[in-house]
């Protein structure tokens, strides 16, 4: 998102100011002032299935470094949010949409119990 598009869905103190909606099905994951911005790196696999991928061209999809996130400090202030099991050797773990699977859509990092990351570029705002 570009600094335009951060004025419509961000508070004057840096939070959410819609819902974060899922992009697939448009579910709930975090309600308006749940999550502050953070702009912080981090590649995650692409959303686009591999076997997608491969029907359209054979070549997997490229993992997107991202760089604008919602951050919560509770994994209970989602509303609808599911957790992969963690990534051998990354002690990560990848956020999706709990009703249609979308994602991942954000991470999680086991090092930092205390912040739950959801990726800018991959929800909608409502």
């Amino acid at each position: 998102m570009d600094a335009e598009d951060l004025s419509e869905v961000l508070t004057e103190d840096g939070r959410n100011a819609k819902a974060v909606l899922c992009p697939r099905c448009d579910s709930q994951v975090l309600r308006p002032r749940a999550a502050t911005i953070v702009h912080k790196q981090m590649t995650l696999p692409s959303m686009k299935k591999s076997a997608v991928a491969a029907a359209e061209g054979g070549v997997a999809p490229e993992p997107e470094l991202l760089n604008q996130h919602w951050v919560v400090n509770d994994m209970y202030a989602f509303e609808n949010v599911g957790f992969t099991h963690t990534l051998a050797g990354a002690n990560v773990k990848y956020l999706a949409c709990a009703d249609c699977e979308a994602g991942p859509i954000g991470w999680h990092c086991l090092d930092d119990r205390s912040s739950y990351y959801v990726a800018l570029g991959r929800v909608k705002h409502g």
